[in-house]
């Protein structure tokens, strides 16, 4: 996390640093993030650089934290549309929201996912921590469908995990690159042509999952 210099920081100054840091991630991803670039798009010292954070692997967990605030934000006030929503129905209704809480950050949103997704650093020792986050989240999601019948309880949930993440991660993405093409991101995210490929997308996840009717039949 950053050191209290930073934090002591005016709010312009500071805003000024988060935004090349986006920039500069989004850009050229973390491996040919340029810590030089940063201190000189931002019009700060490199010796000020380190007073405010211990290294580029220290701005970018910021960013991510960045992105979990706003996001828990976001969500803070959204309702799901209906009571007896089965773990589907939730499960495209979160991944619709989501698009849409993508729309409101594109820029830090396409940072983090340029680092975490394309480059494939979700899946190391580094941002372990935030993979059992959701890991966590999709196992409890996964096992409460198997309880209500929903998916086939012979499934490897290990395996259905998997599934589900890289679906999320790469559904996450297509939009993502797609949607920062757009002039107005958000009005194309909520448009009825882009609700429909999302819904395609999902129906061949879903059903690779969902327990058939005539499992529900053989073990009734």
């Amino acid at each position: 996390m950053p050191k209290q210099t930073f934090f002591n920081l005016a709010d312009e100054k500071r805003t000024i640093i988060v935004n090349t840091a986006i920039d500069e991630f989004a850009e050229y991803g973390f491996e040919a993030a340029s810590i030089n670039r940063i201190v000189a798009n931002s019009g700060i010292a490199k010796g000020s650089f380190y007073q405010y954070f211990e290294d580029k692997l220290d701005v970018f967990r910021f960013l991510i934290d960045l992105l979990a605030q706003e996001k828990t934000a976001f969500f803070k006030d959204k309702r799901p549309p209906g009571t007896n929503m089965d773990t589907f129905q939730y499960y495209r209704w979160m991944i619709k929201t989501g698009m849409e809480f993508n729309s409101t950050n594109p820029r830090l949103v396409q940072a983090i996912s340029r680092v975490l997704l394309t480059e494939g650093m979700f899946y190391g020792k580094d941002f372990e921590t935030y993979r059992q986050q959701s890991t966590r989240g999709l196992m409890a999601m996964i096992q409460q469908a198997i309880e209500r019948g929903e998916i086939d309880p012979s499934i490897d949930v290990d395996l259905a995990i998997m599934i589900m993440e890289t679906w999320n991660n790469a559904i996450s993405s297509y939009f993502l690159n797609e949607g920062m093409k757009q002039k107005d991101i958000m009005k194309w995210v909520r448009s009825a042509k882009t609700q429909e490929k999302i819904d395609k997308l999902l129906y061949v996840m879903e059903y690779g999952l969902r327990k058939t009717e005539s499992e529900y039949t053989s073990t009734s």
